[in-house]
C-alpha cells in the first residue's frame, strides 16, 4: 500500500469540473474551481473552454445549463414518478435512542431492538427490487481483491438497467437530460449509466476491485490498510456533513446508502443497529434517517439512507446530481422539504471520451 496515500488531500483525488460544458450561465458558486457565466470575464476565472461552449454557438448555450431551479423542479417531479416506494403500511421502523452530536463516536449499543420492526417482502417481488436485490451478492466485500464478473452478472446489471428504465421516474429523468442536450437517446444514455455505475476501476493495489454501485448499494470490507484516507466521505465525521452507510475502510465503514440492503443484512444479523442521529421531516416514505450502527463488527459512526423508496428513485436522484453537479452538494426538494446530495467523481481513471466513473454519492445532513 502506498503510504503516500495518507497524504493527499480531498482535492488531489477528485476535483469539481473545470469545463464549461453543460454549465454555461450556471449559477456563480464558491465551491467551483472556475465559472460559466457572463461575469466570469471581467473577473478573469472562467474555466478554459468558456468560449468553446458558451460562444455562442457552442455545444452548451445557455439553456443547456442545469439551474438550481431546474434541480428543485425536476426532482420534485422524480419524488411523485416513485410509484414504486413504500407505503405507510409497507414499512414499520422502530429508531429507539437518538444519539447527540457528541455521542455518535461513542460505539455504544443503546437500541436493544433491530431498526427494522416490520417490512412487507411482497415489494421485494417488483421487477426493480428483485434485479436490484440479484445485483448485492455480485461483490467481493473487502477491497484489494478483483472483482471477477461473470456474464450472469453482466446479464443482471443489464436487466436491473432494462426494469428501472421501464419506469416513469428514469423515463423523466432521461426526458429532462435530453432536453439539456446530454444525451442524443436513451441508447445512449443507458450505456452511460453502466459505465458510470458498473464499470470497475481500483480502489486498492491496482486490481480492478471496485466500482459507484459497489461502494454505493452494497459495500465493502476492510481491516486495515489507507484506502480513502483523507476522503469527505472517509471515517470521522461530523454532523452536517456525509451520511454514509457500509464499505469498511481501516476497520471501519462507508459507503453502502441502501435500505433494502440494510434490512437484509439486518435481517441476517450481520448489522447492529446501535442508534439515531437524525430523522427526516417526511411522514411518508421515502424518509432519510442518519444512524449509526455495526457491520459484521466494524463500526460507522455517522450514517444515512431513504428509507421505503424503490431502487430507482435513489439510483435516479444519484445519477441526476452527478451529472449535474458533479464534486458539488446538489439542492434538490422532496415533497416540499429540502434535501442535497454529495457526489464525487474517480478522477484516477476514465472511460470513453474522458469520462469519469461515480466514487460515490450520499445524503448530506439538512
Amino acid at each position: 500500500w502506498s503510504v503516500t496515500l495518507l497524504f493527499l488531500s480531498p482535492k488531489d483525488l477528485y476535483t469539481a469540473p473545470d469545463s464549461c460544458r453543460g454549465r454555461c450561465e450556471e449559477p456563480y458558486s464558491t465551491e467551483d474551481e472556475c465559472h460559466c457565466n457572463a461575469e466570469c470575464e471581467s473577473y478573469h476565472d472562467c474555466c478554459e473552454d468558456y468560449y468553446r461552449h458558451c460562444r455562442p454557438e457552442g455545444f452548451s448555450s445557455s439553456w443547456d445549463a442545469i439551474t438550481d431551479e431546474d434541480l428543485l423542479h425536476i426532482s420534485e417531479q422524480l419524488y411523485k414518478a416513485d410509484h414504486n416506494k413504500a407505503r405507510p403500511t409497507d414499512i414499520a421502523i422502530n429508531p429507539q435512542y437518538q444519539a447527540s452530536p457528541d455521542e455518535t463516536g461513542h460505539q455504544e449499543d443503546r437500541s436493544p431492538q433491530p431498526l427494522y420492526k416490520y417490512v412487507n417482502e411482497e415489494l421485494f417481488s417488483k421487477p426493480t427490487y428483485a434485479s436490484f436485490i440479484k445485483l448485492l451478492d455480485n461483490y467481493q466485500r473487502v477491497t484489494g481483491r478483483e472483482e471477477d464478473v461473470t456474464a450472469e452478472e453482466l446479464r443482471e446489471q443489464d436487466n436491473f438497467l432494462k426494469e428501472v428504465m421501464k419506469t416513469e421516474l428514469m423515463k423523466k429523468l432521461f426526458a429532462f437530460l435530453h432536453k439539456k442536450n446530454r444525451y442524443g437517446s436513451e441508447q445512449e444514455f443507458v450505456a452511460d449509466l453502466k459505465e458510470m455505475w458498473f464499470g470497475l476501476y481500483s480502489r486498492g493495489d491496482g486490481e480492478q476491485d471496485s466500482s459507484g454501485f459497489e461502494h454505493v448499494f452494497s459495500g465493502r470490507a476492510r481491516t486495515g490498510g489507507m484506502e480513502g484516507a483523507g476522503q469527505p466521505w472517509a471515517d470521522g465525521l461530523t454532523p452536517g456533513s456525509c451520511l454514509c452507510l457500509g464499505e469498511v475502510k481501516k476497520g471501519k465503514v462507508s459507503g453502502f446508502h441502501n435500505w433494502i440492503r440494510f434490512y437484509l443484512l439486518e435481517k441476517q444479523g450481520i448489522v447492529n443497529y446501535f442508534s439515531h442521529n437524525f430523522n427526516g421531516p417526511w411522514d411518508t416514505y421515502p424518509d432519510v434517517l442518519g444512524l449509526q450502527f455495526s457491520w459484521d463488527g466494524f463500526y460507522k459512526e455517522v450514517g444515512s439512507a431513504f428509507i421505503g423508496c424503490s431502487p430507482e428513485f435513489e439510483f435516479g436522484l444519484y445519477t441526476l446530481c452527478f451529472i449535474a453537479r458533479p464534486g458539488r452538494a446538489c439542492h434538490l426538494s422532496l415533497g416540499g422539504y429540502s434535501l442535497s446530495i454529495q457526489t464525487y467523481t474517480w478522477t484516477n481513471s476514465t472511460y470513453g471520451n474522458g469520462k469519469k466513473y461515480i466514487a460515490t454519492a450520499y445524503v448530506i445532513s439538512p
